[in-house]
């Protein structure tokens, strides 16, 4: 069985025992938090649209919290003495899918 669910501005295909990063969810390592974003149940070759999923939730436990490759931005103007450095390191939440509910 898998589910489509959306957060963080991002869709992600799931089943019962994924680990994956999200964007980042409230919450310490080991809390139980629900996905009621879902899109999609599929279970073989049935799959489950629209207003047929109402209610359905993916529960998840918080594995850890992660951080991304820093990124430099760089901008430059030409001959104008004009630069500016920044960087950024995206923070994102490790779960783990516990089960789908439909």
């Amino acid at each position: 069985m898998f589910a489509v669910i959306k957060t963080g501005g991002k869709q992600y295909k799931v089943a019962a025992g994924d680990v994956l990063e999200v964007e980042l969810v409230a919450g310490e390592a080991g809390d139980k938090i629900e996905f009621g974003q879902v899109l999609a149940i599929g279970n073989g070759g049935d799959v489950k649209l629209g207003k047929a999923i109402e209610g359905a939730k993916v529960k998840a436990e918080v594995v850890g919290l992660t951080r991304g490759p820093k990124l430099i931005i760089f901008k430059k103007r030409r001959r104008q003495n004009s630069r500016r450095k920044n960087g950024h390191r995206q923070r994102y939440t490790a779960v783990k899918i516990l089960e789908i509910a439909a």
